[in-house]
């Protein structure tokens, strides 16, 4: 049946196929070439977003089989109100961060303490981040959480807009905004400490 499929499917219109359409064609017959198309489009984004998050490899590569089956599983609850590559994203990003929160075995782990933030006086412009020197930033997000590295990078590397990242991650968009200024306050913290 699969040859069949390739056969009927030329490499241009394998390619032409939304993510949408090959979900629903998976849905209306259940074919696992179907979801070979989705695992070919978004494993190894998979297994990045996850290496970025949990910071090695073994445990990058599990994520990535365990957030696969996970859309496999759940591919009927994909409703269509965002890209099904935010939703992917969404999965595999709430996937990490309760890993890392039951590794570490305190659900609290990310929860802020708001009155550290109250006297933050101005914002912090992204230009200071996007300034700062790439062995220096790799530096810094070694040592922010994982919580606020994505934040940070769904917004500066993904240039995802925080009605996107809300969704991804399931919070309003005046949460994301509170998110990134904490996380932003957070790189120019380590940034100064690093400078002295």
């Amino acid at each position: 049946m699969l040859k069949f499929l390739f056969a009927l499917l030329t490499k241009g219109e394998r390619k032409t196929l939304t993510d949408e359409e090959i979900v629903e064609q998976y849905l209306k017959t259940q074919n696992e070439y179907y979801f070979e198309l989705i695992y070919g489009r978004y494993s190894a984004k998979i297994f990045a977003k996850s290496l970025t998050i949990l910071k090695e490899e073994s445990l990058a590569q599990d994520a990535t089989q365990d957030v696969m089956m996970k859309i496999l599983l759940n591919l009927s609850k994909f409703s269509g109100k965002s890209k099904f590559s935010t939703w992917v994203y969404s999965i595999t990003y709430n996937f990490c961060i309760d890993f890392i929160r039951k590794k570490k075995k305190d659900k609290s782990i990310y929860m802020e303490d708001i009155s550290e933030y109250e006297d933050a006086g101005d914002e912090i412009e992204d230009k200071e981040l996007l300034e700062v020197a790439l062995d220096k930033m790799k530096m810094i997000m070694d040592k922010i959480p994982p919580d606020d590295k994505s934040i940070l990078m769904m917004k500066y590397m993904d240039g995802m807009s925080i009605k996107e990242i809300g969704v991804a991650i399931n919070k309003t968009e005046s949460a994301i905004k509170m998110k990134i200024k904490r996380a932003k306050m957070k790189f120019v913290r380590i940034h100064n400490t690093l400078q002295v």
